[in-house]
């Protein structure tokens, strides 16, 4: 590692505190595994940083034996509840077919709004937002934020727009209803059919959600596409759904230019209209078959509506045509019927558990992704507050955010929300980089009180003098008030678990879902602290565990069972839309339940829970045999608090794999100038230079030393990438997971010479 002594203290594993080493996930995880860095010089600080900790160690020390007995009497009943939801049994073997399957049915208690589904036959989603309107009339609902200035700034080359926000501005239940009914009799005047599609095409907004519950009522299917879709995955959506009306945003709607030329079936383009400026729309930039309205004009056209009956749909009829991300190839239609996204509400609904009067949401996440569209709809379900955002407003320090100007978070102090590992990831880093930016005081007194902290909570006690004082501040970067945050759509780190779930003071939920599943089939319970398990099956899911020979995983394996996970029960999908192949090679019906083969490999705690430990389409056999697990390796490496983001590459025909990777521009600076650059370099300049790189992958494999990584999933050379990957250079999804295929065809020619570069060393 390169490194000054003067520079860096490092501080030593706890022998104290035996519960901050231990194994989960595959790796190992000692204390935060990476250094403190007191970028301070001189002896003197080094010397003051030991003996402010030795201090603080005695001061606890005292302070635990005054108060222990106190706390244990406060504590008490709240510990055993942690400890005993720890150990108890979640879900149990309902069968076992010759050794080759295995299957769990979890046996979580039932709740009054199961019981409430239950007995009034909710079935559709119609049936689902008529419930809770009727429940919840005049209470606030959906609320979007003021956008009182929008500022163009130029920030390293870029063009940024920076906005002030103001208040947040809230519909009722009410209110959602009548614009919801008006929307879906506007469409009716388009010549919209009941059972034919509307296309939405939009970023996450209250509108979105109001369009949504309007679809519903008149039975119309919506088809949803991300926003961040490159166009010709746009055309293969609309022209494969032969959608004839779309809903988009006043921002997207120039990318129409080029698409509506080559999608024959759409007549109407709806657009939402932006908070400041009124569009003007040049009608001769379209085809001239294609009719423009803003949403609000969508709305009084339904207002003028008086002689057609609205046509409720049928638990078996189409609900959503949800096209995936395009992680792994083309976006895939994958048809859920509203029985299917109907029961996902019995299964979200246990992800986030007991709701209060005053809860808030905050929906900033894709609304056509079906974990957020999900979430959504369990909280507009049991009369939670939803508060609208996006991943650029959402913090203080959110690209779009004016400086000196507070993030949606901040404003909206949600208490629910669900996140994605690469945000979870980015708030770990950026924690870290905050608390190593501090002087050298402040950056032992964090790291002690986190130590602290840990050792009593995996003790089950909670730390409130730690959490009232050290931890305040990063409470606050998510404005403070959050009590339940889920993490799904793909794998979480185990040490970024563990960071934010302390620094947070919560207890972080990791759910497993597809939209295959409609988010739905295993979720941690409320209050369960432990690392890397994705919970036991929910109350509308059965997991099963099939051997997967080629892998070498069997239901058989020893301690933990192990295969491919299967999800049976009425939240699995129709299938895909015009994919008959992969439908019958991806689902199938037995004893009148339909299963899905997720492609994941599993494996089963003895308590029910289960662990994503593989993934069929990310395992490359070597050379010598080895099996390389490309996503379990990039999810260790992306807690590097030197990485971005990474994609490693394994050919079968070596023994090694390399790795592409995205650094963080301030850590590869500072590794820059340590080499005697100064700031000399650019961005580029950096990635390029043979001597920066050289050291970046001493760092990556002085990091890979303290995980239990093997030798040959730890990269052999890597090219750095100036280039951030995001949805909009088609490098990642919406929900930021790697498109491996494209990242591999972009930088193939850099690939190959990572190879020649080592054909001397094999």
């Amino acid at each position: 590692m390169v490194s000054n002594s003067n520079l860096a203290l490092t501080r030593k594993k706890s022998s104290e505190h035996p519960l901050l080493q231990y194994e989960h996930g595959g790796c190992n995880i000692s204390e935060l595994g990476t250094p403190v860095k007191f970028l301070l010089p001189g002896s003197n600080f080094r010397i003051g940083a030991t003996l402010l900790i030795t201090t603080l160690k005695v001061i606890s020390s005292v302070y635990d034996t005054f108060t222990w007995f106190g706390y244990y009497g406060f504590q008490k009943k709240r510990r055993q509840e942690r400890l005993k939801l720890r150990n108890e049994i979640k879900a149990e073997i309902v069968s076992s077919t010759d050794g080759t399957s295995k299957t769990w049915r979890a046996n979580r208690e039932i709740r009054d709004i199961h019981v409430e589904l239950e007995k009034g036959n909710i079935n559709t989603m119609h049936k689902v937002f008529t419930l809770a309107i009727r429940k919840f009339g005049s209470k606030q609902c959906l609320g979007t934020r003021d956008l009182l200035t929008e500022e163009n700034h130029f920030e390293n080359g870029k063009l940024l727009k920076k906005c002030e926000l103001g208040q947040y501005r809230w519909k009722t239940y009410t209110e959602v209803e009548h614009l919801a009914t008006h929307f879906a009799l506007g469409l009716t005047t388009l010549n919209l059919k009941p059972k034919e599609s509307l296309c939405i095409f939009a970023e996450t907004r209250a509108e979105w959600f109001v369009a949504a519950v309007g679809a519903f009522k008149n039975n119309y299917t919506i088809a949803t596409l991300y926003s961040t879709l490159g166009e010709d995955a746009i055309v293969h959506g609309l022209n494969q759904t032969e959608a004839t009306v779309v809903l988009t945003s006043s921002e997207l709607l120039p990318k129409f230019r080029s698409i509506l030329q080559q999608t024959s079936h759409v007549r109407h383009v709806i657009y939402m209209e932006h908070q400041l400026h009124q569009e003007t729309v040049d009608a001769s930039l379209y085809p001239g078959t294609i009719s423009i309205y803003p949403f609000s004009e969508i709305i009084q056209r339904g207002r003028k509506v008086i002689d057609i009956k609205l046509e409720a749909p049928e638990p078996d009829d189409v609900a959503i045509i949800m096209y995936t991300s395009g992680s792994t190839a083309v976006p895939k239609g994958v048809l859920l019927s509203h029985k299917n996204v109907a029961a996902a509400m019995f299964g979200v609904t246990d992800g986030f558990g007991p709701v209060f009067p005053d809860d808030i949401y905050v929906g900033y996440l894709p609304l056509a992704h079906v974990m957020e569209l999900a979430a959504e709809a369990v909280c507009f379900l049991q009369g939670v507050r939803i508060g609208y955002s996006s991943p650029l407003t959402l913090t203080n320090s959110s690209l779009k955010i004016k400086p000196g100007c507070t993030g949606d978070a901040v404003e909206l102090r949600p208490t629910l929300m669900v996140g994605v590992p690469f945000a979870l990831d980015r708030i770990h880093k950026m924690i870290k980089s905050q608390v190593d930016e501090g002087s050298a005081m402040k950056r032992a007194i964090f790291y002690f009180a986190y130590d602290y902290k840990l050792k009593w909570n995996y003790k089950g006690y909670d730390t409130p003098l730690v959490d009232r004082t050290i931890m305040k501040k990063t409470k606050m970067a998510l404005g403070g008030r959050v009590r339940v945050l889920v993490s799904g759509g793909a794998p979480l780190a185990v040490n970024t678990h563990e960071f934010v779930q302390n620094c947070f003071c919560i207890s972080i939920s990791q759910g497993y879902g597809l939209t295959e599943t409609c988010a739905s089939a295993t979720c941690t319970i409320q209050g369960d602290t432990t690392l890397g398990s994705i919970g036991p099956p929910l109350r509308c899911t059965d997991i099963r565990l099939v051997n997967w020979d080629d892998g070498n995983y069997t239901v058989n394996d020893v301690p933990l069972p192990r295969g491919e996970l299967v999800v049976g029960g009425d939240v699995v999908a129709l299938g895909y839309f015009k994919t008959h192949e992969t439908t019958t090679h991806d689902f199938f019906l037995e004893d009148g339940k339909r299963w899905f083969r997720t492609g994941d490999i599993a494996a089963a705690e003895p308590d029910g829970s289960f662990r994503i430990i593989d993934r069929k389409k990310d395992l490359v056999k070597l050379q010598r045999g080895e099996y390389l697990s490309m996503g379990k390796i990039e999810s260790i490496f992306k807690t590097f608090h030197y990485i971005e983001n990474i994609c490693v590459y394994g050919d079968p025909s070596k023994d090694v794999c390399v790795a592409l990777v995205t650094p963080i521009q301030k850590q590869l600076e500072l590794l820059s100038a340590s080499l005697g650059n100064g700031d000399k370099l650019t961005l580029a300049e950096m990635c390029l230079d043979a001597e920066v790189e050289s050291a970046f992958l001493e760092l990556v494999q002085s990091f890979a030393s303290t995980t239990k990584l093997h030798r040959f999933e730890i990269p052999a050379a890597l090219k750095l990438c100036p280039e951030p990957w995001t949805p909009d250079n088609d490098m990642v999804t919406s929900t930021f997971k790697l498109k491996r295929r494209n990242v591999q065809k972009v930088f193939q020619a850099d690939i190959d010479r990572m190879y020649a570069g080592l054909k001397t060393n094999e």
